[in-house]
């Protein structure tokens, strides 16, 4: 990456990439952005000083212009375009001013990752940037090298303008402004209506005691010729004190549902072929005289009943009714559902890999593979419910909705109490996405989860972050067991 000062534009620039990509662009290519400060000779010399480790910078000119290096490797579990590094060296070589530009060099299937622009999120409610006059503007430009370094084409530049905004956006969760730019009407269940249709016990009996009424929104797009229908269903705790199992403050409990909102955004635009239906549960885990107790016994949607032992294991009794109704009343074939679930997450995967569990082994393969090309990192947990299920036995009920013991896979446990609604032998396609930790970095949102979905469109660039992109359905229309399920792919 360098940071570079553009003297014809007064425009700084920051250049990134790996070193052997750098090393593959060429003076003709850079020279316009740099000269005259910076001479063929000051370039030829940062390039040889950069020894990254596992990353390296160098300043080209001053505070204006920097060169820097992403790793040269990474390991099986993380994603060739170094997404952390870059947010990381975005950062810290970006100089300040209204106008700058990023130019990135890196092959083109790297492109993807949504690492730029998790360095500057919007919210800010800092007095000077109320009071500043003008807005700061960001260019990114690429140089792609390696075997397909054609120039990019429009339908590639939308793609990866929408996927950038959607990151920027999940920091808000506006679902009638997303529904009207899409021309989508939402249907909206909240307060008194939410209890008469079942869902008393969880969305209701959660957000029951907030001065905000909770609320099941659904936004649909339903294009002619869908063939399948698929549900994302996102954890929208929009302020979750713990309830009367009271905690500290939790203000990024909703990074599910916004991480939903903007990919269906996203995906919508970029022309998606299938039903695509976005679920939001949403509600404020609130302390109240209505507040829901431990010890009380709810009917989930599902109609199974719910001892409550942890009024702050809420987020899998609002998804368990999410998912229900994604399969009861919207017929979904694919169902996955999104959260910041549970603290175990960051013990299990760390804050850099969400964690993903789901009833099919390709699904998860697939995920794993989607997380490297897309930058959004997943790990798969342990799915064995016939193992792990059993820590929830009530004596009074069909089930508690917190474990027994908190050292046996208790993230693998908080996602089996979803799945155990749908049915573990539900046929369709189910996959659980724990966010909790990928989130947010510092107080900040990161948009994470966006840009982890490919989707069944014509789009080459989402196809190609798919999860389950060309070399897996090559694969499955191989194998007569996954034959059926061959045109299936995760959103």
């Amino acid at each position: 990456v360098a940071n570079v000062l553009n003297y014809s534009h007064g425009r700084p620039i920051n250049r990134h990439g790996q070193l052997n990509n750098l090393q593959q662009a060429t003076w003709t290519q850079v020279k316009g952005k740099l000269q005259p400060a910076v001479s063929v000779k000051i370039w030829q010399a940062a390039l040889s000083a950069l020894n990254p480790n596992p990353t390296d910078s160098c300043a080209l000119y001053l505070s204006h212009a920097d060169l820097a290096a992403l790793p040269s490797r990474v390991s099986r579990h993380n994603s060739t375009s170094s997404a952390h590094f870059l947010s990381r060296l975005v950062r810290t070589c970006l100089p300040g001013g209204t106008s700058r530009c990023i130019l990135m060099v890196c092959e083109r299937s790297d492109m993807f990752a949504c690492a730029i622009v998790r360095a500057f999120p919007i919210f800010s409610r800092r007095s000077a940037s109320s009071r500043r006059a003008e807005k700061t503007q960001l260019n990114v430009e690429f140089i792609t090298v390696g075997q397909e370094n054609r120039p990019l084409n429009l339908t590639v530049l939308q793609c990866l303008a929408n996927a950038a905004d959607g990151v920027r956006l999940a920091a808000r969760i506006e679902i009638k402004a997303v529904g009207t730019e899409l021309g989508v009407t939402p249907v909206i269940i909240r307060e008194e209506e939410l209890k008469q249709k079942v869902f008393g016990g969880t969305i209701y009996g959660v957000g029951k005691a907030a001065v905000n009424p909770p609320a099941l929104a659904v936004l649909s797009h339903k294009p002619d010729g869908a063939t399948q229908t698929i549900a994302w269903v996102g954890k929208g705790i929009v302020y979750d004190t713990g309830g009367l199992s009271i905690k500290g403050k939790v203000k990024r409990d909703c990074g599910g549902a916004a991480a939903i909102l903007e990919a269906f955004k996203a995906t919508v635009n970029q022309g998606f072929k299938d039903n695509l239906r976005a679920v939001f549960c949403l509600a404020e885990n609130a302390v109240g005289p209505t507040a829901t107790r431990p010890d009380d016994i709810h009917t989930l949607y599902s109609g199974k009943t719910v001892e409550i032992n942890n009024t702050d294991a809420e987020g899998r009794l609002v998804l368990s009714d999410g998912v229900v109704y994604a399969s009861k009343d919207l017929s979904a074939d694919i169902i996955l559902d999104m959260a910041t679930l549970t603290g175990a997450q960051g013990i299990s995967t760390g804050k850099y890999h969400c964690a993903v569990m789901t009833n099919s082994e390709q699904w998860e393969t697939a995920c794993v593979r989607a997380g490297r090309s897309s930058g959004d990192l997943a790990c798969p947990l342990v799915y064995c419910p016939e193992l792990h299920f059993n820590e929830f036995t009530s004596a009074v009920a069909d089930m508690k909705n917190s474990v027994a013991g908190r050292k046996n896979a208790t993230s693998s446990c908080a996602g089996l109490f979803i799945g155990s609604h749908l049915g573990f032998d539900w046929p369709g396609v189910w996959v659980h996405v724990d966010i909790a930790f990928p989130v947010h970095a510092g107080e900040h949102t990161t948009g994470f989860g966006v840009a982890l979905f490919g989707q069944a469109s014509d789009d080459p660039m989402l196809n190609q972050v798919s999860p389950l992109g060309a070399a897996t359905m090559k694969a499955a229309s191989r194998d007569p067991v996954e034959r059926n399920c061959k045109r299936r792919r995760l959103v």
